[in-house]
């Protein structure tokens, strides 16, 4: 299923112009967008009811000729300097760029910006975005062990954070009712039954199992890149209990835990807030995609690529009015090699940043966004990042996702600008063949440049 276009007035990307998506008629709280969600989720997708026309969509091309006229001096500027520097050789023919002022609701710059190109991590945007409106940012994942016939089962609750330490803590709990009871032997079994067998998603391909993405299990320990994360969390649940005295007898297996088993522990994540800003400031791609499958459960849809998808564009466009033109998702990492966003739509997923009234609910992805220069994030030292003699200037001013694949490079943030307004900047580029740490120093060039320290 594919989400209706939006469609939107064609000049609302020329520099100056003014244009603002359309506010939805909901409050800003999480539980307004929830109960806003719920509504556009019985609606069906054929339905422009509740889409409405979006006013911030792009013209192709819009604002590659575009004269400046209603800018202040300095977005003036920085849309010349724009307009230049966006041709350096190292980011190719093929780039996708627009620079909006949020708080006046007017275009800077444009350029291709509603060319679709493959926006890599910066796909995170559009998922981290869904899985707080849908879940609320205190959202907590739970993981449990029950116990029925002997076996304790290790029951998946979508938690890609659980930690060897959280399974000693289950394994202490379970361990003291066993004892309780009486036995000290038991075998071990382990219940991903949460989501659905793993599949590759459309542009994925087998080279990605382990080490880039694992296949998508609902429970997992330590992050581990492992093909079956699910036994192998069972494994070292299984050891936990060993180290403290109980045998397990047997090979840790997969099964579906009883009705009648009797809980003995379990253990919550830390908030979904957290959550998210640790897979934006790492661009975690196993996070991102098991919060993909958490939204969709909690949207009402299968827990797959493409009930989480349809749940994405579903709140994207109907929550929250972002123009869906042009807009192709079959993921939540941005891994997938079919996916293509525009600069127009990261640019409006990002403006949401700067309005108060969602700062409850998306006020984790602004703090996740990494920090120009922040080491520890995809823009730290130890990647390069914002270090050359036109970037520096703007280390701890920019906070932007970044997005790697072969074949694409892209930056989308905020930065406040000279005039101590922010700017919400989106840059994409696919097949240039420089050196990839050239493309992102040129990348770091225009954001540095949005930012008014690069003049």
């Amino acid at each position: 299923m594919t989400e209706a276009p939006v469609r939107t007035p064609e000049n609302t990307f020329l520099p100056g112009g003014r244009r603002r998506h359309r506010k939805p008629g909901q409050s800003g709280t999480g539980t307004g967008l929830r109960r806003a969600l719920v509504l556009a989720m019985a609606v069906p997708v054929a339905s422009a009811a509740l889409a409405g026309p979006s006013a911030f969509a792009a013209q192709k091309g819009a604002g590659a000729t575009a004269k400046t006229h209603g800018l202040d001096t300095g977005d003036q500027q920085m849309a010349k300097n724009l307009k230049t520097r966006v041709l350096d050789q190292r980011l190719g023919s093929n780039v996708s760029g627009v620079v909006l002022n949020a708080d006046s609701a007017t275009t800077v710059w444009g350029h291709n910006a509603s060319t679709a190109l493959m926006p890599a991590s910066n796909a995170k945007l559009a998922t981290s975005t869904a899985a707080l409106t849908v879940l609320g940012p205190q959202h907590r994942f739970t993981t449990k062990v029950v116990y029925g016939h002997g076996t304790l089962t290790l029951v998946g609750g979508g938690d890609r954070t659980l930690s060897t330490a959280d399974l000693a803590e289950l394994a202490k709990t379970a361990i003291a009712g066993l004892k309780a009871a009486g036995r000290t032997t038991v075998t071990v079994t382990v219940d991903d039954s949460l989501f659905p067998e793993p599949t590759l998603a459309k542009g994925w391909n087998k080279g990605y199992y382990p080490d880039t993405v694992a296949p998508v299990r609902a429970l997992v320990v330590d992050g581990h890149g492992v093909q079956d994360t699910s036994i192998d969390a069972g494994q070292v649940f299984a050891r936990q209990l060993a180290a403290h005295g109980v045998t397990v007898t047997g090979d840790v297996t997969r099964a579906t835990a009883r009705p009648t088993d009797v809980p003995v522990a379990q253990h919550k994540s830390a908030p979904l807030s957290d959550i998210v800003r640790t897979m934006l400031k790492r661009s975690d791609n196993d996070i991102a995609e098991t919060l993909l499958r958490m939204t969709a459960l909690g949207a009402g849809r299968p827990a797959t690529f493409e009930g989480g998808t349809e749940a994405v564009r579903r709140v994207l466009s109907r929550v929250y009015g972002v123009s869906l033109d042009n807009f192709e998702l079959y993921d939540g990492s941005g891994l997938s090699r079919a996916d293509r966003i525009p600069a127009a739509t990261l640019a409006q997923i990002l403006e949401l940043l700067t309005q108060p009234r969602y700062a409850h609910t998306l006020g984790a992805v602004r703090d996740g966004l990494p920090v120009s220069g922040e080491a520890g994030s995809t823009l730290g030292p130890e990647y390069g990042r914002f270090d050359d003699a036109n970037s520096k200037c703007a280390v701890g001013k920019v906070r932007a996702k970044t997005g790697t694949l072969t074949g694409a490079i892209a930056l989308s943030g905020l930065t406040r600008g000279k005039d101590g307004k922010w700017k919400v900047f989106s840059f994409v580029e696919n097949g240039a063949t420089a050196d990839p740490n050239a493309i992102k120093d040129a990348m770091d060039g225009l954001a540095a440049t949005v930012n008014g320290c690069y003049a």
